[in-house]
């Protein structure tokens, strides 16, 4: 089965420097521009990634690719928080097939200014 992902609307959302479940929950509300009600948890979470009307401007008629960064130092500190975010959005990938949810295996935008091309082989 493949997807296409071209055209949707990609949404970084950069957890470098996250440490708990509040600033997952404020990371997530500020890069998907999710309104002031929304109840910083995880079931406020899922349903605001399964409800499209509150997904960014232009995500609603493209899709939305979501692409999670710099998740590493968190998933580590708070391994059940992280393991309870993936399911989170697992799931909500799975109720609608617009939304993609992609976690990047590098770090985040700033840890990868200047390294490009660089690998740790070289």
């Amino acid at each position: 089965m493949t997807y296409d992902l071209t055209n949707r609307r990609v949404v970084p959302l950069d957890l470098d420097g996250v440490t708990d479940k509040a600033g997952l929950m404020d990371r997530c509300a500020r890069a998907l521009a999710l309104p002031d009600w929304f109840g910083r948890n995880c079931d406020a979470l899922a349903d605001s990634l399964s409800g499209r009307t509150v997904w960014p401007e232009g995500a609603d008629g493209r899709g939305l690719l979501l692409v999670v960064r710099g998740w590493r130092a968190y998933a580590d500190a708070r391994p059940q928080e992280w393991a309870t975010a993936q399911e989170v959005f697992a799931e909500a990938a799975e109720r609608d097939p617009a939304l993609t949810v992609a976690l990047a295996v590098g770090g985040s935008a700033e840890h990868l200014t200047g390294q490009a091309g660089r690998s740790d082989r070289d």
